[in-house]
């Protein structure tokens, strides 16, 4: 599912117990945050067990479902052979018991806890690090988180467990702390309470979709870790539009691929961070991870009106041709609902354009664990001056807004305005002569 992914939600079975399964053929439709994937079958054989059911969240290694196969026959027997080996009373319970300890082993692991029923949210680190110590839910419930809104992080996690292993427990807190702690759940059950909303006869609920609410905690989940701040500034893009203009029929018999702006976008974005690498990190508790690779995230839409954040790996070391080729791969796979898992792994830095809709600009929410996203606004023809060494005149030009969304806590105001200058330096400074 790729190295980043902890855990999936099982959405759908393929296949019932007794079904016969092919090598290489679904047996479960699966879920992650915003990518629905099929598992096929490493085997051919019957499925006699599936240990899990729809909506259901397992973590990456479990074990899913039983799948009886068949036994290879040993080179040089017959079918009496076969037949004899077969009717070997000792040899079929051996066979059974092997069978029956490793469906048990299976479920055990099949039955480690998936704090759905948590009151508060835990990363999928946190609950990796509790199930490995073997912390139930009612114990981790009781760690003292120390990030914000009491969440649990990866030090405190383990801080429980050194103490854990040292005789101390996180349930010895301080009475003073156990009562304020009594006292602001209470508050916020009554506010919870009092914010409930009671629809009438005449509304309509609607029950919000499964990659809807993965989205809707993420976004959350992002505006609490990092301090957001915006930047923007007006771009003058008249001669890249004058430039695809001129371009794009000859682009499209040449390449047969259709040229727009985002590809000219991402080229310049590239070439900004390439100049501020600061800009390419992400956060781990108290230190920064600055990234090799320029691996760029394009929002894109899904056909239920959600969207999506495809990766164009290492955009650098692709020219215009290849960054229109990936951009238009990934745009259409996302369209017809085609993206794998690895299309959406490992970005480093997205762009969205939220000009598709006509806004002229917007304050994105950084996509994490990444610590900066920018936001392209539609693109008006405006009146503007135009600075000659003749004078000053006014004049029809093309512009747009850009963005810039960075982490304040390892952002500074100085980089995130400078490098949002750069990608406005690189745009009005486009080649108008430039060849295809």
């Amino acid at each position: 599912m790729g190295e980043s992914v902890a855990e999936a939600t099982i959405t759908n079975w393929l296949k019932e117990v007794g079904d016969t399964i092919e090598a290489d053929e679904p047996v479960l439709e699966i879920a992650t945050d915003k990518v629905d994937s099929e598992v096929p079958s490493e085997v051919e054989g019957k499925l006699v067990e599936k240990l899990f059911e729809a909506d259901d969240v397992v973590q990456v290694g479990q074990t899913i479902a039983i799948i009886e196969t068949e036994g290879e026959i040993p080179a040089g027997n017959d079918d009496d052979e076969l037949d004899l080996d077969l009717d070997d009373e000792s040899e079929e319970e051996d066979y059974a018991d092997e069978v029956a300890e490793s469906v048990e082993t299976a479920k055990e692991t099949a039955g480690s806890k998936d704090f759905s029923d948590a009151s508060r949210f835990y990363s999928p680190l946190v609950k990796n690090i509790a199930k490995e110590e073997g912390i139930d839910l009612d114990e981790l419930e009781e760690v003292e988180g120390t990030g914000k809104d009491n969440r649990v992080t990866k030090d405190d996690i383990l801080a429980y467990v050194e103490n854990r292993e040292k005789g101390t427990s996180a349930k010895q807190k301080p009475k003073a702390k156990q009562a304020s702690s009594a006292d602001t759940g209470k508050m916020a059950s009554a506010k919870a309470e009092s914010e409930k909303v009671i629809p009438s006869g005449e509304d309509e609920i609607i029950e919000m979709s499964r990659m809807g609410k993965m989205i809707a905690h993420h976004m959350v989940d992002s505006a609490q870790t990092s301090a957001h701040v915006q930047s923007f500034i007006e771009v003058d893009v008249t001669n890249i539009w004058n430039w695809r203009n001129k371009h794009k029929n000859d682009f499209q018999k040449k390449e047969g691929e259709k040229l727009t702006f985002t590809p000219i976008f991402m080229e310049a974005v590239a070439k900004a961070i390439r100049d501020f690498p600061m800009i390419n990190i992400s956060v781990d508790g108290d230190k920064i991870i600055k990234k090799k690779n320029i691996n760029l995230g394009m929002a894109a839409a899904l056909p239920d009106g959600n969207l999506i954040v495809p990766v164009i790996r290492n955009a650098d070391q692709l020219n215009l041709v290849g960054l229109a080729k990936k951009v238009n791969d990934l745009a259409n796979r996302a369209r017809q609902n085609k993206l794998k898992p690895d299309d959406i792994q490992g970005g480093t830095y997205t762009v969205t354009n939220v000009g598709t809709f006509g806004s002229i600009m917007g304050t994105p929410i950084i996509n994490q664990p990444q610590v900066a996203i920018l936001a392209l606004g539609a693109i008006r023809k405006v009146p503007a001056v135009i600075e000659t060494p003749d004078g000053d005149f006014i004049g029809i030009r093309y512009k747009m807004f850009l963005s810039h969304s960075y982490d304040h806590r390892v952002v500074n105001g100085a980089l995130g305005g400078q490098f949002v200058q750069r990608v406005a330096q690189y745009l009005e400074g486009f080649d108008k002569d430039r060849e295809i």
